[in-house]
């Protein structure tokens, strides 16, 4: 367990970090960081190993064991994560709505501690109204229940006890996650876990048994019940010829269910004794609304709306050489009105004047806008640089 103002802890373990949001549940921990910039392009890894040794330091943990639990991202990654986040995306029960809360309070929190930053809120802020975006603009939560959940109701009337059944998860992603988790909540205590990919940091982090690709036919003969949530799809998790093999000398019932999108499970294993395939299309029969149709809709807005966020962050990232161009050229207007009333011009010449700046400004601004982006905000902004150069820098040539 870690304190109250991890935030504040976490903020102070690297001088380049700005700020941090914490976002703690029961069932998750996520900080969200605001790094100094670099104009070396320095590599970020050095304040996030400190973020993560203090982190060791305030749970008591080893830092090897946080380092290989820890998942990274960054970019428009974070806020396309945290969008769906507070969407209820990646909750267990699909579209529940607490979630939302807790991300308001992990903002109000850093807030209290004094760790926010202005991207950080701007961050948080738009999360908050996608997760509103998507309450009110799709059916997401109305059954109270996601696919997984769902999946493993109908599971528990074909079992006598999930307290006693050997189960067998393959797949670590986010799905994974909510599998586990639905499996806890009905009682399953013997869980084990199987990565296509050999990664680990999922069975660690939730302290699991790992089977490995060598033993893992014959656990999966072995287990009462199969759940495959894998995103590795270029062959069956579960086929039937070698599955079928496996199974020759195993007469006991065995339940699979295969929530994976491509399926995870050959269709063919509803052919072998003993055996009863529950896949998406068997669920979605059973499913209150149509989850698949309601959740392509949710990710489709939280999609859109991190685009705009990036979008925006771009354009956000050009304001100081829009500040610095329009304080050259206001410069070189001021100067110009001066000179043409000093010649005896009249008011009309000065409103020419500033009609013909604004317009050029408003040209180049909105140039600048639109190369922002579209992630080219950084040529612009030296382009900016080398030919309006800070007013204070100005000076008045012979102009006749």
């Amino acid at each position: 367990m870690v304190g109250d103002t991890v935030a504040t802890d976490l903020t102070a373990a690297h001088e380049s970090i700005r700020g941090a949001v914490v976002l703690a549940t029961c069932n998750r921990f996520e900080a969200y960081f605001d790094l100094a910039d670099n104009p070396d392009d320095a590599s970020p890894l050095p304040a996030m190993d400190a973020a993560m040794e203090r982190l060791a330091e305030l749970s008591a943990l080893p830092f090897r064991d946080v380092r290989e639990t820890v998942e990274f991202a960054h970019g428009n990654h974070v806020a396309r994560h945290l969008f769906s986040v507070a969407s209820g995306l990646d909750s267990v029960a699909v579209g529940e709505d607490e979630i939302a809360g807790q991300v308001r309070r992990a903002l109000d929190a850093a807030r209290r501690e004094g760790v926010t930053t202005a991207p950080l809120e701007h961050l948080f802020q738009r999360a908050t109204e996608t997760s509103r975006a998507v309450k009110n603009s799709t059916k997401l939560g109305e059954s109270g229940r996601s696919l997984v959940r769902l999946a493993v109701e109908l599971a528990g009337s074909r079992l006598g006890s999930w307290e006693e059944a050997r189960v067998l998860l393959v797949g670590t992603g986010r799905y994974a996650a909510a599998s586990l988790a639905a499996l806890r909540d009905v009682g399953a205590v013997d869980i084990r876990v199987h990565s296509r990919s050999g990664r680990d940091r999922f069975a660690k982090r939730e302290h699991l048994t790992t089977v490995s690709a060598d033993a893992f036919a014959a656990e999966a003969a072995r287990a009462d019940v199969i759940v495959t949530c894998t995103t590795t799809t270029d062959t069956f998790a579960l086929d039937l010829e070698s599955h079928g093999a496996a199974r020759a000398a195993v007469s006991t019932p065995q339940l699979i269910i295969d929530l994976g999108m491509p399926r995870n499970v050959d269709p063919g294993l509803r052919s072998l004794p003993d055996i009863e395939l529950l896949d998406l299309d068997t669920i979605r029969v059973h499913a209150p609304i149509d989850e698949f149709a309601t959740i392509g809709e949710a990710r489709l807005i939280v999609q859109t709306a991190a685009q705009r966020h990036a979008m925006a962050r771009r354009v956000h990232e050009v304001a100081p050489a829009v500040v610095q161009m329009r304080a050259h050229v206001h410069a070189v207007l001021d100067r110009e009105i001066e000179r043409a009333r000093s010649r005896g011009a009249g008011a009309e010449t000065e409103a020419a004047l500033r009609h013909f700046s604004g317009a050029l400004l408003h040209g180049l601004i909105s140039q600048g806008h639109t190369l922002a982006a579209a992630g080219s905000g950084s040529q612009w902004t030296s382009a900016v640089d080398i030919v309006f150069p800070p007013a204070d820098g100005d000076e008045d040539g012979d102009r006749g």
